[in-house]
C-alpha cells in the first residue's frame, strides 16, 4: 500500500470496524500516512496503538470512541446475505445514527460514511452506471436496505461545518478476504459452487488496495467529495466466471464446472433464505446460506459503473490491476499462478 504523504496535515481519525480487512486496510494507510488513528470495533486487533473495544449500537461505546477526534471513517457495519431485519437496523441503522450524534457533539468536523453500490441496485442490470440515489425501499435485502437507509441519514446532516461524504466499493476482495475469496475457494474444492447462466454476466470489483486508498481519498478531498456518494470500483469489467476462474486457481481449487440457469438460481434463493432465516431463528444457525435471491441476482445480472466521475472528483486512479490482484492472492494462498485473461 502507497504510503505517500497525505495532502491533510496530520489529524486524530478514528476508523470503525477496523477489524475487518477492508478497515484494517484504511487504518494502516491512513498510519502510513502519518495522521493519529484510533480504531473501534468489537474485538482488539493487531498492530492498534489506540484501540476502543464497544459496540457500535452502544451509545458509551460510541461516546468514548469519538473523544477528541478530528474525523471519522466509519466502515462497521452487519454485512450479511441474510439475517433478522432488527439485528441490520441496530447495526447499520441506529448505530449509524448514535455514531454521527457522537462525533458532531464531540466536534468532529469531517465523516466518511462507507456504503455499498448495492444501496442502488435495484435488481435489474447495471452496465457502465452512475452511482445513484440510494433507496432503501427498491433496494434488494436487508443489507442493502438498511444501508440505504443509512447513507442518506449521513449526507443528509452534511454541512459547512460537518462534513460528510459517501464511499461505496464495489465487490472489495484480497489477500485475507473471508467474505467472498474464502467462500469461493471453499465452495468450489467441494464442488458446490455452480456458475449462473454460464458466468456471462459483466462486473466490476475493488481490489482491496484499491479500495482502500479511494477511501482515504474520499477524506482527502472531502471539500470536494462533501454531500456526495461516489462508487469506486477497479474499473475493470470482467465475466463473473472469468473473476472465478481466477480466484479458484490463486487458492488452487478447481474452477465450478457446471452453469445453473439465474432465473431458478433466484428463484430457489428467496425459499432457501426463508428456509435458512426459520431454522437460524430456532437453531442459532449463523453461517450463510447456499444461495439468496440477492446474491443470485449479483452473480447473474451485470453490474459495473462507470468510473470517470469519481476519479476526477477524487483525482485517483487505482494502482493495482485484477490481474496484480490475483497474483498476490496466488502468493498469499502459495498456489500456482492464477489464469490469465
Amino acid at each position: 500500500m502507497s504510503s505517500a504523504i497525505s495532502p491533510l496535515p496530520p489529524q486524530r481519525i478514528l476508523v470503525t470496524g477496523a477489524s475487518g480487512m477492508l478497515g484494517g486496510a484504511v487504518a494502516q494507510l491512513l498510519r502510513a500516512k502519518g495522521h493519529q488513528v484510533r480504531t473501534f470495533q468489537r474485538r482488539a486487533s493487531s498492530g492498534a496503538t489506540d484501540e476502543v473495544l464497544g459496540s457500535i449500537d452502544s451509545p458509551a461505546d460510541v461516546a468514548r470512541a469519538v473523544d477528541s477526534m478530528d474525523a471519522v471513517i466509519h466502515l462497521a457495519a452487519k454485512v450479511s446475505f441474510t439475517g433478522a431485519w432488527e439485528d441490520f437496523v441496530s447495526t447499520n441503522i441506529r448505530g449509524t445514527q448514535l455514531l454521527l450524534d457522537a462525533a458532531q457533539a464531540a466536534g468532529a468536523a469531517d465523516v466518511v460514511f462507507v456504503s455499498s453500490p448495492s444501496v442502488a441496485h435495484f435488481g435489474q442490470p447495471l452496465a457502465g452506471a452512475p452511482a445513484g440515489t440510494a433507496d432503501p425501499g427498491k433496494a434488494r435485502g436487508f443489507y442493502a436496505r438498511s444501508k440505504a437507509a443509512a447513507e442518506l441519514d449521513a449526507l443528509a446532516r452534511n454541512s459547512s461545518r460537518f462534513r460528510v461524504a459517501a464511499i461505496r466499493p464495489h465487490v472489495v476482495w484480497g489477500p485475507g478476504d473471508t467474505q467472498l475469496v474464502e467462500r469461493v475457494i471453499q465452495r468450489a474444492a467441494s464442488g458446490r459452487l455452480p456458475l449462473l447462466d454460464q458466468g456471462a454476466a459483466l462486473i466490476d470489483t475493488t481490489y482491496i488496495d484499491n479500495a482502500a486508498a479511494a477511501i482515504v481519498r474520499t477524506l482527502e478531498r472531502i471539500e470536494q467529495t462533501q454531500g456526495r456518494a461516489l462508487v469506486v470500483t477497479n474499473g475493470e469489467p470482467r465475466p463473473v466466471g472469468e473473476l472465478i476462474a481466477g480466484i479458484c486457481a490463486a487458492g488452487a481449487a478447481p474452477a465450478p464446472k457446471f452453469s445453473v440457469p439465474g432465473w431458478l438460481a433466484r428463484g430457489a434463493g428467496s425459499v432457501i433464505e426463508r428456509i435458512w432465516l426459520a431454522a437460524g431463528s430456532r437453531n442459532l444457525v449463523h453461517d450463510e446460506p447456499p444461495m439468496t435471491r440477492f446474491l443470485a441476482e449479483q452473480l447473474s445480472t451485470a453490474h459495473w459503473f462507470d468510473q470517470r466521475e469519481t476519479q476526477r472528483i477524487l483525482d485517483w486512479k487505482p494502482q493495482v490491476t485484477i490481474d496484480q490482484g490475483l497474483a498476490e492472492l496466488a502468493r498469499h494462498y502459495g498456489g500456482r499462478p492464477p489464469l490469465q485473461s
